[in-house]
């Protein structure tokens, strides 16, 4: 069967993935005996966007800005303090995840998956490929055992595992493969969705490569859409749609990944895309320095979080008192900046 096979016909739908000022805190408590909350920690501070069908939504952003922490509440591995997630599957009503019981929660589950950035530290090491693969399938009890173990020994070959590696143990299989073994597990129950949790940036660069392949290859495949999650700046560019750039649990741009790569409004995205290697001399660009550490999310700065750091402060009144709301400056083009485009 091919991967063509395993996927379903499905109408157009504007968006498959809304969500909408999603926050999450965690509280900071002391004492041994009276424990009491001293302070929270904001992962999260109202991120909103939309994934359309078979779109690929990217989402960059340094260490500890809170980039898998939305994934998980998008899927309600964590639960959000606030905000919604709306999910709209082909067969079923649309649901808000983050106010379903845990019937319809399980149910939706189904369409929604996830793959981990460590694909060693997600897979179950007593289990073989094919338990892993199958588990899903167990799980919601979809059709007779037989059936269940001939779909992941169908799916272990579509992510370019051969027939020797059914039998085989996490510990048996290098990085590249525990991470198809991963993305098969991940397809087992037909997902619409898939959050790609920096599903390469623990692979050689060439394994980095064939898994990307694949991944490219199944949402054409399948239809599917994804929320892919990375540190690496130039994956992002040749594998998204769009890509929302995130900073200290925000968004503060979102774009078209053509129109965010060639025309970056936000001060912090210029620094980023500064900061790719070129190969030649000739196209050495011009980098531009972040001096001083990211603000702590137990507290955060006043205003725009990014000012303390940022090296086109034009009116710092207005920066250090005034948070900047994400707004559209040109068509699709949204910036949570008082001064877009100043260091161009």
């Amino acid at each position: 069967m091919s991967i063509t096979a395993l996927s379903q016909e499905a109408p157009k739908r504007a968006a498959l993935l809304e969500v909408e000022g999603l926050q999450k805190t965690y509280p900071i408590t002391r004492g041994l005996i009276r424990r009491r909350e001293a302070g929270w920690v904001r992962a999260l501070a109202g991120v909103s966007f939309t994934v359309a069908r078979g779109e690929t939504f990217g989402i960059v952003g340094e260490s500890g800005c809170g980039k898998s922490t939305l994934a998980r509440c998008i899927l309600r591995l964590v639960e959000p303090s606030a905000g919604a997630v709306r999910f709209h599957p082909v067969e079923a009503e649309s649901i808000d995840i983050t106010r379903a019981d845990p019937v319809r929660l399980r149910s939706v589950r189904r369409q929604l998956q996830i793959v981990f950035q460590d694909p060693y530290a997600s897979l179950n090491p007593r289990m073989t490929a094919v338990d892993i693969v199958s588990e899903p399938l167990d799980v919601h009890k979809v059709g007779a055992r037989e059936e269940r173990r001939e779909r992941a020994r169908h799916l272990i070959e579509v992510v370019g595992l051969g027939p020797e590696h059914v039998r085989r143990r996490p510990a048996e299989l290098s990085g590249g493969q525990r991470q198809r073994l991963g993305i098969a597990r991940a397809l087992a129950l037909n997902p619409e969705l898939l959050i790609l949790d920096e599903p390469v940036s623990a692979l050689d660069v060439s394994i980095q490569a064939q898994v990307l392949n694949l991944l490219a290859d199944l949402r054409e495949g399948l239809g599917l859409a994804y929320v892919f999650i990375a540190h690496d700046l130039s994956i992002v560019r040749q594998f998204s749609d769009r890509v929302a750039v995130m900073y200290l649990g925000k968004i503060v741009e979102l774009a078209a990944t053509d129109r965010l790569f060639s025309n970056p409004l936000h001060p912090y995205t210029r620094t980023l895309l500064s900061a790719i290697p070129v190969p030649t001399a000739a196209r050495r660009r011009h980098r531009i320095a972040i001096t001083g550490e990211p603000p702590s999310p137990l507290d955060p700065p006043p205003g725009c979080a990014f000012h303390p750091r940022c090296p086109a402060a034009v009116n710092p009144g207005i920066c250090v008192t005034i948070s900047p709301d994400l707004i559209e400056v040109e068509l699709g083009h949204l910036v949570a900046c008082h001064f877009p485009g100043v260091l161009g």
